[in-house]
């Protein structure tokens, strides 16, 4: 995590979310999430990906140890990392969408590109 935000969490609690939001993302493509939220998961699932672009037997544990889901490890490997093969990092994008309704929260769309 690059500014070690604390998102007003225990440790334990933030690890979960984000490794979720991870998955999530990993999963669906996009996710629509707080600015700061989205700051934080953005190197966790550039971490993944580069994981997945090795492609070894280590990786694949440390990627499991992470991510929540075994189909979403398993897509990780053979749909998402083989496609930035060529790319060196920068695999997500964080677009800002405007204040949330209830609480006017920054609120944002991170993608992967």
């Amino acid at each position: 995590m690059a500014a070690n935000r604390k998102l007003g969490r225990t440790t334990e609690h933030r690890m979960a979310m984000l490794r979720a939001m991870v998955t999530f993302l990993l999963e669906n493509g996009r996710i629509e999430t707080t600015v700061a939220r989205a700051k934080e998961v953005a190197p966790l699932c550039e971490k993944m990906i580069t994981l997945g672009k090795k492609n070894t037997l280590a990786t694949r544990r440390q990627a499991m140890a992470f991510v929540t889901k075994e189909d979403v490890v398993a897509k990780l490997f053979s749909e998402i990392a083989p496609k930035y093969a060529e790319r060196n990092g920068g695999y997500t994008r964080i677009i800002k969408t405007g204040p949330r309704r209830g609480d006017c929260a920054e609120m944002a769309i991170i993608e992967l590109i």
